[in-house]
């Protein structure tokens, strides 16, 4: 027979990631865990009927976070002291700890998508450790030109923990590298909403926009073609832009829109630094391409 939900048992598993705690225990259970993994404390009472609806939620958004996060339970009627500190004052509360401290907090009943989204507003993108290796190994597979075998370890990564906006950017990353841009748009829309913002997922949404535009602007041997007979025509040099891009020149895909910009920084509304700007967001800032092309920026643009 299973114990009630707020009843004590014993830890969930051999990780122990569901427990519940008292006054003494609180120190070690979360205070101390809390440097190793974010610590959800459910604060509940057994007459809180909101209580009750939430601790399953709550339960089951850890056990899919297969270590990312732990839940210990305190019963504040049988142990008032903590709450009273933390100035808890309406149940069902929910405080998150992060490296000894109380980071964030809610208080009432959440739906399961609002709980998913809270945890994940303070978790590693990359997940616990074992996932950051997973994601590294991906990610070098990705560098190494070793497409399919990242996109085997990232999707097995996003399989495990649906919500890990690197492995979820990462898989994208390797739809759009080969070209089918509907499964990398279908991937990056398995984000929650909390990690719909994340940096990664900004990068590869600026990829995945020049990946389409590359579609549609032709062949760069063509659009060089065109440059080089007509030097102002700036369209067929932006479209060059993002051809070069596309086939792997970031230096070049700059060079012909910092010459556009030299000649013409307002045209068809300042649509070249506007299409700069967006190369620069899609190689991220530590890359060396964007590092030179903010640099020549500035100097047109201030000079």
């Amino acid at each position: 027979m299973q114990p009630p939900p707020h009843e004590s048992a014993p830890a969930d598993g051999a990780a122990g990631l569901i427990k519940d705690t008292t006054t003494q225990d609180f120190m070690a259970d979360v205070i101390d865990a809390s440097s190793e993994v974010l610590v959800l404390v459910d604060f509940w009472a057994p007459w809180c009927a909101p209580c009750k609806q939430l601790t399953p939620i709550l339960e089951a958004a850890v056990r899919a976070g297969k270590g990312a996060t732990r839940l210990v339970k305190l019963n504040i009627d049988e142990h008032p002291a903590i709450p009273g500190q933390l100035g808890v004052q309406s149940l069902p509360t929910v405080y998150a700890f992060k490296d000894g401290k109380p980071v964030d907090q809610f208080s009432g009943a959440l739906t399961e998508s609002q709980v998913r989204d809270f945890i994940a507003r303070h978790l590693d993108p990359a997940g616990p450790p074992q996932a950051q290796a997973e994601t590294e190994a991906a990610e070098s597979a990705f560098a190494a030109g070793e497409i399919e075998i990242a996109a085997r370890i990232f999707g097995q990564i996003v399989q495990d923990a649906p919500d890990n906006a690197r492995a979820i950017a990462g898989l994208a990353k390797c739809y759009i590298h080969s070209g089918d841009l509907e499964r990398a748009e279908q991937t990056l829309a398995l984000a929650s909403d909390g990690k719909k913002t994340a940096k990664e997922m900004d990068t590869v949404k600026a990829e995945l926009a020049l990946a389409r535009k590359a579609q549609e602007t032709g062949e760069a041997h063509e659009l060089q073609a065109r440059v080089e007979s007509n030097p102002d025509d700036y369209q067929a040099r932006c479209d060059l832009a993002i051809a070069l891009n596309a086939s792997g020149d970031r230096e070049g895909a700059a060079a012909q829109l910092l010459e556009i910009i030299a000649k013409n920084r307002v045209w068809n509304d300042g649509a070249a630094k506007a299409q700069l700007l967006q190369l620069f967001e899609a190689w991220g800032n530590d890359d060396a391409a964007t590092a030179a092309g903010r640099q020549k920026l500035s100097l047109l643009l201030f000079s």
